[in-house]
Formats: C-alpha cells, sequence, structure tokens
C-alpha cells in the first residue's frame, strides 16, 4: 500500500506529514486572521481565576500558549493524535517559558483519558471537523467539563456574501496551492474539502444541543470563515 494510500485525511499521521510547516501555512492561508479568530474563542471561555482548560486537537499549541499567557494562573493540557505536531508544540512552549503550565499529550478526541468534571473549560479550535464523529468530540468535551463550565468550538467555515465569493475562491484554490508550494498538497486539498464539508451554524448547535450543551453564543467572524460556538454545561445532574 503505498503512503497516499495508507494515510487516512485528517488523521494524525496526515497532520504529522505537515507539522514543520503548519503553523507557517496557517499564518498565510488566513492573511494572518487566525490570531484574532483564537483571541475571539479564548475570551469566550469566560476563564474563572485558576481555571484548568483542555485543550482538544491541540496541534502545535498555538491555543494553549495563548491560554497560559492570557491568564497567568490558568493551567492547561493539550491534547492531539500527532506526534509531531505535538513536538512541535513543546519546543514552542519551551521557547515561551511555559513548560510548567502547559501539559501536552498524545490522544483521541472521541475517547479522551480523563475522568468526568476534569476541567472548567474546554476548547477545540480548527479541529473538529478532522474527526469522524463530532458528537462524540462533544460528548466527551462536556463529560470533562465541570457542571457550568464552557465548551467553546472555533472552527472554519464557507465565506458568505459578496466578499464572501472571494474568500471562497482563497480557500478552494489559493489556499491548495500555498499547502503544495510549502508543505503536502494532499492535506491542503483536504483542507479545502473539508471546510465545504462542515455543517452549516445552525446545524452544528443542533449538534452540541443533542450531546446536551446549551449554546450560549455563536458568531461569524470575517464573513463567515470562521464560526466560534460557546456552550455551557447544564448544571443539573440530570441534565448529564
Amino acid at each position: 500500500m503505498s503512503t497516499a494510500t495508507a494515510v487516512r485525511p485528517g488523521s494524525g499521521a496526515m497532520f504529522d506529514a505537515i507539522a514543520e510547516r503548519y503553523d507557517l501555512v496557517n499564518r498565510i492561508a488566513s492573511l494572518g486572521l487566525d490570531r484574532s479568530w483564537r483571541r475571539a474563542a479564548i475570551q469566550a471561555l469566560a476563564l474563572g481565576t485558576g481555571a484548568r482548560v483542555l485543550d482538544v486537537a491541540t496541534g502545535t499549541a498555538d491555543v494553549a500558549i495563548a491560554i497560559a499567557r492570557r491568564y497567568a494562573d490558568a493551567r492547561v493540557v493539550g491534547i492531539d493524535p500527532s506526534v509531531r505536531m505535538l513536538e512541535r508544540g513543546a519546543r514552542k512552549l519551551h521557547r515561551a517559558g511555559l513548560d510548567g503550565r502547559v501539559e501536552l499529550l498524545p490522544g483521541d478526541a472521541m475517547a479522551l483519558p480523563f475522568d468526568a468534571e476534569s476541567f472548567d473549560a474546554a476548547i477545540c479550535a480548527f479541529g473538529i471537523r478532522n474527526v469522524p464523529d463530532r458528537e462524540a468530540v462533544l460528548r466527551e468535551m462536556r463529560r470533562v467539563t465541570r457542571r457550568g463550565g464552557r465548551v467553546v468550538v472555533l472552527e472554519l467555515g464557507e465565506p458568505r456574501g459578496a466578499l464572501g465569493r472571494i474568500a471562497r475562491l482563497h480557500v478552494h484554490h489559493v489556499v491548495p496551492w500555498l499547502g503544495a508550494w510549502l508543505s503536502s498538497a494532499p492535506a491542503y486539498r483536504y483542507l479545502s474539502r473539508s471546510i465545504a464539508a462542515f455543517p452549516p451554524p445552525e446545524r452544528f448547535a443542533e449538534q452540541m444541543r443533542a450531546v446536551g450543551l446549551v449554546p450560549v453564543h455563536i458568531r461569524s467572524l470575517t464573513f463567515g470563515a470562521a464560526w466560534l460556538f460557546a456552550a455551557e454545561c447544564p448544571l443539573d445532574v440530570a441534565a448529564r
């Protein structure tokens, strides 16, 4: 079996292959907007003092690092199936002096290796569209988050409106070309397909409700190029 057919699209192995250029391609492909999108998602976590936060599909740990920098007393655990992405994230943590406050672990978002209500909040940025069962991920994020805590999802979307047409051209043609030039052509062709396949915001909000989460904030970012979903875990024990 060839390498191309052995690597499942969206898998940890696929992201292993593009780990070294992943951050650079993201900056260029998003025109630098991914940083402001992450800041909005972190704000939506509504963290309190000394919060313990889970970053699902942490990748190279951009979100985990941003949380630790913004909240000096926060503790962050990042989990991802790509060992090479985690290795790159660990180097970034070391340079930032955050090794002691952020822990990176290999793992499956659909079967999180944590006890119930282990975290004050959980976040998944640009990762949930890559898993085979999105509701399983949401269910797991809800399980490990304390009652009253926030679950936040930041995901890429199909841009809307007149300017959205230009953005769609960028996503479906420019981004795969950039990926081919800087990293891995198959991976970035997959990226544009996975964005198109992600459900509309209303349907994704229904998936959140289906696992018992209560959406409190749904926001379009940059003409729908990204979407921010913030939900709360119910206070009622029976609802869990």
